[in-house]
């Protein structure tokens, strides 16, 4: 593809635009905004991994790894702005998920230890987190402020933060996992995911594609219940004071 076919792709661009207009949705700030962001920040990331792809930097790919990390965990914790703290919760969820999915995946044999893989299968996995991050936020605020009284009533009765907080945890718990699990569902059916379809582009054998696909699908499985148990454990206190009183 060239950059003359890029420039003709800002067509789709201007669609959304003028139906914005029409449609006064008053979107055509963020839709110029994320257009020029995303067209930028990924041309800017293919140059950074030619470079790193042909260093094959053991500290380069921790380095990458480490920025997607960060802008994961500032990304979901926009979902949470009166949490303190919950950044770098988030991140430690992030990057236990990251170690133990990459580190079965690789120890298994299943993934060669090279830059060409670990990079975007980290993205892939660290992008699926942040998701369940930001979904396991926004239905704990939600499910907070629906049981607030249920909530209160079990404190006044004796009950620890964590026990008054755990049936409402557990549905936020499940909430954010169950789009997951859904996509795995319609996979191959209704959509033919990113990777598979890139390396078809690419020239990849469709079977060979579609291994590749079920490896990455799979792991999802797993790296959305260990982050979405990780970042329920580690934030749950963040909605209750230090004496143990819900915040309001």
């Amino acid at each position: 593809m060239t950059y003359t076919s890029i420039w003709i792709a800002f067509a789709f661009v201007l669609i959304a635009l003028l139906l914005s207009l029409w449609q006064r949705l008053g979107l055509e700030k963020e839709i110029a905004i994320g257009t020029v962001r995303s067209t930028l920040q990924l041309l800017v990331i293919g140059y950074v991994l030619q470079f790193v792809f042909h260093a094959d930097s053991l500290l380069f790919i921790l380095l990458i790894i480490a920025m997607m990390i960060a802008v994961a965990s500032w990304n979901a914790a926009s979902k949470g702005k009166k949490l303190r703290g919950i950044f770098w919760r988030i991140a430690i969820s992030l990057s236990i998920t990251e170690l133990v999915t990459m580190g079965l995946l690789v120890t298994l044999g299943l993934v060669t230890p090279t830059p060409q893989y670990l990079i975007p299968m980290s993205g892939m996995i660290i992008g699926s987190s942040m998701i369940v991050c930001s979904l396991f936020l926004s239905h704990m605020n939600r499910e907070v402020e629906t049981s607030r009284g249920e909530i209160e009533t079990l404190l006044c009765l004796g009950a620890t933060p964590r026990q008054a907080v755990q049936a409402v945890l557990k549905r936020a718990v499940k909430a954010s996992m169950i789009p997951t699990f859904d996509t795995m569902k319609t996979i191959g059916l209704v959509q033919l995911p990113g990777m598979m379809t890139g390396m078809i582009i690419a020239g990849a054998s469709p079977v060979e594609a579609v291994r590749y696909q079920i490896l990455i699908m799979l792991s999802f499985s797993s790296s959305a219940a260990v982050s979405a148990v990780l970042i329920s454990m580690l934030s749950y206190r963040l909605w209750f004071t230090r004496d143990a009183m819900l915040h309001h």
